[in-house]
């Protein structure tokens, strides 16, 4: 049995057990779901660059049409994210906080491509950069812990033996 298994399907309490499958498969369908969002979005970036490159001047992107693009590139990207974190929930019933981090940040990135700098504010501009950095220093903490954890690990093993 998994030492972080939040939602085990073996409980003293049958609805408790029952409760903890019925989530299980929710999240299952979530995955499910998730697939069906990333084919979908993949649908409108090919819709995305079809209508664009065929709207006059036939064959050219503009500097907006390429940031539409983009966006809905990084878009199906933060769902491929998202399924992950699903699917690695649904192997380990831990929540992966390091992808769920990076994912956020590809999000946060995904606004600082597309923001329109003729329409924003300096407060949101601020916000944002905010954002970055607390998600930027929150990552590389998350690392830095693992990385340590993986050294005392192997140190650990080593004395073992």
């Amino acid at each position: 049995m998994n030492i972080h298994d939040e939602l085990p399907t073996e409980h003293e309490d049958a609805l408790i057990a029952f409760l903890h499958k019925t989530i299980k498969i929710a999240v299952k369908v979530l995955a499910i779901l998730m697939v069906l969002v990333i084919f979908w979005g993949v649908g409108d970036v090919v819709y995305v660059l079809y209508q664009n490159l065929m709207a006059p001047p036939f064959m050219l992107l503009s500097i907006s049409d390429i940031f539409k693009t983009f966006a809905a590139f990084l878009a199906v990207l933060i769902a491929i994210e998202i399924y992950q974190n699903i699917v690695m929930y649904l192997r380990t019933d831990v929540i992966p906080i390091k992808l769920v981090v990076a994912t956020a940040l590809m999000a946060i990135a995904r606004k600082v491509i597309i923001i329109d700098f003729n329409t924003i504010t300096p407060m949101y501009i601020f916000a944002t950069a905010a954002v970055v950095l607390a998600l930027g220093i929150t990552y590389y903490l998350i690392g830095k812990h693992h990385k340590e954890n993986m050294i005392d690990e192997r140190k650990g093993s080593t004395n073992t033996h």
